[in-house]
């Protein structure tokens, strides 16, 4: 490993945590985490990477995709994202932790300084050589009684159940039944969940019939293995401009195929963002409110082509209904130059019923702007709960669960 800046391994990963306490990107605090991330040290389970790679704010690749076009296979999560999902967790000492994804081994040593002598601690990942990774990293830095097995996450570990705490990292579109079955009564699951397009690190408690959300924080993981209800493809003829959506929504990318080419139809709404604030929300509003919730991503030459903007052309929100679709797009307002620029949200629409799925945009914009730090409640049930037992809320099924978004 080389270390170019002459700074200590401590030093560097001190300033870490100060600098992701200092940013607090997700609002949550927990001292015993704090404690945690200062004493083990990242580096040592990244032995190909330098110390400061180690201690930036950054996904580190351990298992790159030979696809160049594709994801990686396997990295080292953000340490800001390891930072929050472990206080989401609340993982106490001597409780008996599951987690999927085992990556370097770095979390479940979190894990285990957590938990400490008395807890548990078993990681898993479908890859051989990543479980093997693990395992000599693990037990190089003094985590041998870290267990570390190769099988497929959804299917839990029920040999070692039942468990107090779960964490997942690796991003999930269902919670499977195998999860269910080895979560206590009274137990926590942190799980980055993904529908309409959209990922966030969801903290639910877990009581007799059903797990209830009490966190949702905005979050990107590689996809788990083995689960394919989500769909994408391109909806213009030169591939410019993509579409990401769930198997159970009514979206046909053919419908859509010449939605693009008609005039555009853009609505505004006077809420205004500055230049690094988030309009995560209005995502979250949408997708408890309209079935039709997608994720739109657009390369630049579509823009250089005539595309309107979308607010964020990598990942934005997006509206879809038969053969015409809307999203999120902003603007700069009008201000003298040496004020901090403002921008204003609004909807830009295409085909038959663009217009009216802009405005449909705008409403959940107006509903976020007054209450913009106000998560949505997400309520998972087992996939035969009847309609009678659910809460109230947008449904979203899946085949080992149900859930309810509710505001």
């Amino acid at each position: 490993m080389n270390n170019t800046t002459g700074a200590s391994p401590e030093d560097l990963r001190n300033r870490l945590v100060d600098a992701i306490l200092k940013q607090d990107v997700s609002g949550l605090r927990d001292a015993r985490v704090e404690t945690a991330m200062r004493a083990v040290p990242r580096h040592a389970f990244l032995p190909d990477a330098t110390v400061e790679e180690a201690y930036a704010n950054k996904s580190v690749t351990i298992k790159k995709n030979p696809d160049e076009d594709a994801l990686p296979l396997s990295c080292a999560s953000q340490p800001d994202v390891v930072h929050f999902m472990l206080v989401q967790l609340a993982a106490r000492e001597g409780d008996n932790v599951f987690e999927i994804g085992a990556g370097t081994g770095y979390n479940a040593a979190l894990l285990k300084y957590l938990t400490g002598t008395s807890g548990e601690v078993t990681t898993c990942d479908i890859a051989p050589d990543v479980t093997a990774y693990a395992r000599r990293m693990l037990d190089a830095n003094g985590y041998s009684d870290v267990r570390v097995v190769t099988r497929d996450g959804a299917l839990g570990a029920p040999e070692f159940a039942p468990y107090d705490r779960m964490i997942a990292a690796v991003g999930m579109w269902d919670l499977p039944g195998a999860w269910w079955d080895q979560l206590a009564v009274g137990g926590r699951l942190v799980v980055p969940l993904r529908w309409r397009g959209l990922s966030r690190s969801v903290a639910f408690r877990r009581e007799k019939d059903l797990m209830q959300s009490d966190s949702v924080k905005m979050c990107g993981f590689l996809p788990v293995i083995g689960q394919d209800g989500e769909r994408n493809d391109y909806i213009d003829d030169n591939r410019l401009v993509r579409l990401y959506w769930d198997e159970d929504q009514p979206i046909a990318p053919d419908l859509l195929r010449d939605a693009l080419t008609r005039p555009k139809s853009v609505v505004w709404t006077d809420a205004t963002v500055g230049p690094v604030e988030s309009f995560d929300g209005v995502w979250l509003r949408l997708s408890a409110a309209e079935r039709g919730t997608c994720r739109i991503t657009a390369k630049a030459a579509a823009m250089e082509a005539g595309l309107h903007r979308p607010a964020a052309p990598a990942l934005s929100p997006a509206l879809v209904e038969g053969d015409s679709i809307a999203y999120l797009t902003l603007e700069r307002t009008a201000e003298d130059q040496g004020i901090e620029p403002r921008f204003r949200l609004g909807a830009v629409g295409y085909g038959t019923a663009g217009a009216e799925l802009a405005e449909r945009i705008c409403a959940q914009i107006r509903a976020w702007s007054p209450a913009r730090t106000v998560e949505p409640v997400i309520t998972a049930y087992p996939a035969d709960t009847p309609d009678s037992d659910l809460v109230d809320g947008a449904v979203i099924d899946r085949p080992s669960a149900r859930l309810v978004i509710t505001y």
